[in-house]
């Protein structure tokens, strides 16, 4: 984990998805790792937005992914594996055609399931500080 990115308050986790986009390069696969209520359905949500997703973006917690698209029509999957109880849960719903696609997949409790990453998922660590400011690192 080389970059830092703080977000200072709500009203600037625009413009820290911003910064994010600009050092995904050609990474397509984002574990997101933090305790619950650090801000990882917030920090995607802010960066679909940033990557011009028109739809609503909300957490799949219990649909496990829900899909959207770029303004430039590259697909978005968003996972939530909170409520994931056994590792052939993620088989049954194919994980692999969402990680082995050209979409950019975005996972919310990435620990259930971690095993299955692929080399190249890029590990993203949300911690919420003292002062309530939230440092983003990958």
């Amino acid at each position: 984990m080389n970059t830092e990115i703080k977000i200072e308050s709500l009203e600037r986790i625009r413009e820290a998805a911003r910064e994010f986009i600009s050092h995904m390069g050609d990474h397509h696969i984002y574990a997101f790792y933090g305790h619950m209520g650090a801000g990882k359905t917030t920090f995607i949500k802010a960066t679909c937005e940033e990557l011009g997703v028109k739809e609503v973006v909300t957490s799949p917690t219990f649909a496990i992914v829900n899909e959207y698209t770029t303004a430039e029509g590259v697909p978005v999957y968003h996972f939530d594996f909170y409520r994931i109880k056994k590792l052939e849960e993620v088989y049954d719903m194919g994980y692999e055609d969402y990680f082995y696609s050209d979409g950019l997949c975005f996972i919310e409790w990435p620990e259930m399931m971690e095993e299955l990453l692929p080399e190249d998922c890029t590990k993203v660590q949300i911690t919420e500080n003292a002062d309530g400011t939230r440092t983003v690192r990958f």
